[in-house]
């Protein structure tokens, strides 16, 4: 048997010099990036008092996203990866710097973290768009599982090292420390990645637009392809099936905090521990082709267990309703083979970040849907509501969850 046959293993990831080094990067930039965004958030406090800004701030990291994502993600075909890696590495350091110690007021602090943001969609981009040519085939689809591990596991540690860093050091060094970590990762992937050539430089475009080569402004070609991608039924149909299942059961674990309040914290570590036991249970023990078939049944099965807090369970019982949850996410496992298939090998990258941007908006869109229904209703009412929407959104997807043609 071929090894998409049988399914690749996590082994035989690993066993990939490359994948080690962009996951080794990977890992260094999210957990930075949760420290770099606590640091603020604390700083912006110990300058204002004011703890909605605070809070505001801390949010700030994912709404770049929205503008970059529209924007500016045909950068990640149009330059080389590593290259363009680097760039973004770069960026953070002189970020991080300048935030600790430039002695900026708020308003520039926070206008910095906004501008420079805007890029970090194409950045991720052009990572997502290497794993294919790394790891073909189902290797493809564990790599893609582990990179979603890491950047879940990073974000929690993150933000447990991120505080002992603002207890020992300040803020002003913790900004320093993500300095240094993006410095490493500079040296990482300088060092540890060859210079693949960028993927508009791969062969031609699909209809719509001229034939390799740069081709015309950042903005109106990420306009552009992003239009293509959604005109096309099957890619936007996959889509719509990564982004608004998995928004929904988001939008349900922000309302653990009024829910179960002094310890959400718990439940909410038992939703990444419900993320990462599904994606290696699914991803290590069904095949390939199993895992395409069970994408709608795991969809819909990420809801069903959010429609028990009707009864308003306590503590333990919450926190296994959204392990449950947030184990049924592993779906995604089995659109993502499906989802480079129906890109066109030029425009990957911007393709891949067009997934990520819409995922990170739409999370964020969730947590406000829910929240403004826990408003009109009650928090455990809000979070059933959302368990009717991930499983309505699934079975109306179901032609894009379900393997075949569209």
């Amino acid at each position: 048997m071929t090894t998409q046959e049988r399914g690749a293993t996590y082994l035989e990831v690993f066993a990939n010099r490359e994948f080690r080094v962009l996951f080794g990067s990977f890992a260094l930039l999210v957990g930075g990036d949760q420290v770099k965004m606590l640091a603020l958030s604390a700083l912006v406090y110990a300058r204002t008092g004011s703890p909605g800004l605070s809070a505001a701030t801390y949010m700030l990291g994912f709404l770049p996203y929205i503008v970059g994502g529209t924007f500016l993600l045909s950068l990640a075909d149009r330059i080389r990866p590593r290259r363009l890696m680097i760039v973004g590495e770069l960026l953070r350091v002189v970020t991080c710097l300048l935030l600790a110690f430039a002695g900026l007021p708020v308003w520039a602090m926070l206008a910095l973290v906004l501008v420079t943001g805007l890029f970090s969609p194409v950045f991720g981009a052009a990572r997502s768009a290497l794993l294919p040519d790394l790891l073909p085939g189902d290797a493809f689809v564990l790599a893609r599982s582990m990179l979603s591990l890491t950047a879940a596991g990073a974000q929690i540690g993150g933000l447990a090292v991120g505080g002992g860093i603002l207890a020992a050091a300040g803020p002003d060094g913790a900004l320093a420390v993500t300095a240094g970590l993006s410095a490493v990762a500079v040296v990482v992937l300088r060092f540890g990645l060859p210079d693949f050539p960028a993927p508009s430089a791969k062969g031609d475009l699909p209809a719509g637009g001229p034939a390799g080569g740069v081709r015309g402004g950042a903005v109106r070609e990420t306009l552009r392809v992003n239009r293509t991608l959604l005109v096309d039924a099957r890619v936007r149909g996959l889509l719509l099936a990564q982004w608004l299942p998995i928004s929904f059961v988001t939008g349900a674990e922000a309302m653990l905090v009024p829910y179960l309040g002094s310890t959400a914290g718990i439940a909410l570590a038992a939703a990444s521990v419900g993320l990462a036991v599904g994606n290696l249970a699914v991803g290590r023990l069904v095949p390939p082709s199993g895992r395409e078939r069970l994408a709608l049944p795991l969809a819909v099965a990420a809801g069903v267990p959010l429609l028990v807090f009707v009864v308003q369970p306590a503590f333990w019982g919450a926190a296994l309703l959204v392990l449950l949850a947030t184990a049924g996410g592993s779906y995604e496992l089995g659109l993502q083979r499906r989802f480079v298939e129906a890109v066109a090998e030029p425009i990957r990258g911007q393709a891949f970040g067009l997934a990520s941007a819409g995922m990170m908006t739409g999370q964020a869109l969730g947590a406000a849907l829910v929240g403004g229904a826990a408003e009109l209703t009650s928090p455990h009412m809000a979070i059933v509501l959302a368990g009717v929407a991930t499983v309505l959104c699934s079975l109306a997807l179901h032609r894009s969850l379900r393997p075949g043609p569209l």
